[in-house]
């Protein structure tokens, strides 16, 4: 019996097997319907293939540099518009524009808004402005 997946090729044949049990429970009306031996095999097979997807390290994500990209950012991870994170924000679309374009600069009330709304650090909004 397997006790470690050593390569991706391992991997991909552990994934053929549970494949191949979970679409022989689903044509057979379950789980229910697979043998013991078959169910223990599936649950070591899930323990492999869990224990080399956990160790895949995941691509590193880029820390926002500037406070442009930080709004980008905030604005991907709650799916937001430019428009509805200005409103979300309290300003006109026009000026968050102005701001994520360089062309106006953060004041105090904006940046306290940044900081509370989105929660973005206060110090990085100070080396930002």
């Amino acid at each position: 019996m397997q006790y470690k997946i050593n390569s991706e090729a391992e991997y991909l044949e552990v994934m053929d097997r549970v494949e191949s049990y979970l679409s022989k429970s689903k044509a057979q009306g379950g789980f229910s319907t697979l043998s013991s031996i078959e169910k223990e095999e599936l649950q070591h097979l899930s323990i492999l293939a869990e224990a080399w997807e956990d160790g895949i390290p995941l691509m590193p994500i880029r820390k926002p540099k500037t406070l442009v990209e930080m709004l980008e950012l905030k604005m991907y991870e709650r799916k937001l518009k430019q428009k509805e994170l200005a409103d979300l924000l309290g300003v006109s679309a026009t000026r968050l524009s102005e701001v994520m374009q360089g062309k106006r600069k953060v004041n105090m009330d904006l940046a306290k808004r940044l900081h509370s709304v989105l929660k973005i650090d206060a110090a990085f909004i100070l080396e930002q402005a």
